[in-house]
């Protein structure tokens, strides 16, 4: 039975819940009138396309070193600078119309969300025991689904009161919870040991290098996938639903939101207890199968209803599958949380830059490409996965056979 938080835990868990929230939502606010936005400062596709890429391509670059300044800075001061990054960013956004000025207000938002994720995560692992970190990943995760899922409505109803409104509603929201942050959360940083490796920083380049030299290399693995996979689908699930099956709009945001929905609901309420009575293994290896089906299935759906549902599916083993992967880095990672967590921001941001990427460019060539591309990469992990369970499972049986030492 998983033990209960207490108040003090529980008030900090909704503090880095409502950062998490404003962080993702924040992003999302600003989507239902990019395309108009950019529109009007005689821009198109590429604007569109650079301001996703340069926003991941920060926060790919700078996770590694957050994760590192996390432990040893503090977690606070780390997710006061990121939410200050992403405040920063959407004030500029806010008060240019120029394109490359824009550009940099998205590298510094991809900065300030390197600098927070990771930090919020390894505070998680702070306040948590073992038994209470899938539970309290979840509601971290949960509250990522939630902005996900209310951003884009928001902003959409903020344009009704000028293009730039959602900008700026955006921008002292998260000026709000900055100063949230400075005055409330307390920093719980564990003292660290010092990272592995390092005479200075460790370029981006190697610490993916020593990242598999850790025991949490697969899952990283296996959470640049899933990113890529999500990514990927969700990156042209409106152009294709629109494509072949003539859904409108307002249908396609109905899907998004009624899987985010969904999203939320099982990250607070169903993860915890599958986690509980199957493991984090099993688990990972059930959702990985059931996301594959779901890709598989996409590729046969001759309805918008059917498609529907398949869609649900996805978001449902997706939502599962992330709190879970957090939750096996973090307890494989010892006290080198910050670091772990960096290494795992890097690997979702190369899954998002990747998957999107490639996806639209497979999209032109035949509709059905992405769908494959997603049904194999997912396949083949399963299989990774399986096989690195047994392999851990193995070394743990030859160590508690061996005679303890005199």
């Amino acid at each position: 039975m998983t033990q209960k938080m207490s108040a003090d835990q529980n008030k900090k868990m909704l503090i880095l819940m409502i950062n998490m929230f404003i962080a993702i939502g924040s992003f999302g606010i600003i989507i239902p009138i990019l395309p108009t936005y950019l529109k009007s400062i005689d821009q198109g596709g590429m604007a569109a396309g650079l301001m996703i890429a340069i926003f991941a391509g920060a926060q790919l670059l700078f996770s590694p070193f957050a994760g590192r300044w996390a432990d040893q800075y503090g977690r606070k001061k780390m997710i006061v600078l990121g939410l200050a990054g992403l405040t920063l960013s959407m004030f500029i956004f806010y008060a240019t119309d120029s394109i490359w000025i824009l550009y940099a207000s998205r590298a510094i938002g991809g900065v300030g969300a390197a600098l927070l994720v990771p930090a919020i995560f390894a505070y998680i692992a702070d306040i948590t025991t073992l038994e209470q970190r899938a539970r309290g990943n979840s509601f971290v995760s949960a509250a990522m689904s939630l902005g996900i899922v209310i951003g884009p409505g928001v902003g959409g109803f903020l344009a009704d009161f000028g293009l730039k409104m959602p900008f700026l509603i955006s921008a002292l929201v998260s000026l709000a919870a900055v100063a949230f942050s400075v005055f409330i959360l307390k920093d719980n940083t564990r003292p660290q040991k010092a990272p592995v490796a390092t005479e200075g920083e460790v370029s981006l380049f190697k610490q993916i290098l020593m990242s598999g030299r850790t025991p949490y290399f697969i899952p990283l693995v296996i959470t640049l996938v899933m990113s890529f996979g999500l990514m990927a689908y969700e990156s042209i699930l409106g152009l294709f639903v629109d494509h072949q099956f003539g859904a409108t709009h307002r249908e396609i945001a109905m899907m998004i939101t009624v899987a985010g929905i969904i999203s939320v609901v099982v990250q607070l309420f169903v993860v915890e207890k599958i986690v509980s009575k199957l493991g984090e293994g099993m688990v990972l290896n059930v959702f990985i199968a059931l996301a594959a089906i779901g890709f598989l299935l996409s590729i046969f759906a001759n309805s918008f209803v059917l498609f529907f549902g398949i869609t649900l599916l996805i978001f449902l083993a997706t939502s599962i599958l992330r709190p879970v992967l957090t939750t096996i880095i973090s307890k494989n990672a010892g006290d080198q949380q910050g670091f772990a967590m960096g290494l795992n921001n890097a690997y979702m941001s190369i899954g998002n830059i990747l998957g999107p990427t490639l996806a639209g460019l497979l999209y032109d060539v035949q509709v059905l490409y992405p769908f494959m591309l997603g049904l194999v990469l997912l396949g083949i992990t399963l299989f990774i996965s399986i096989g690195w369970q047994r392999k851990a499972m193995k070394s743990t049986t030859i160590e508690s056979l061996e005679p303890p030492k005199p």
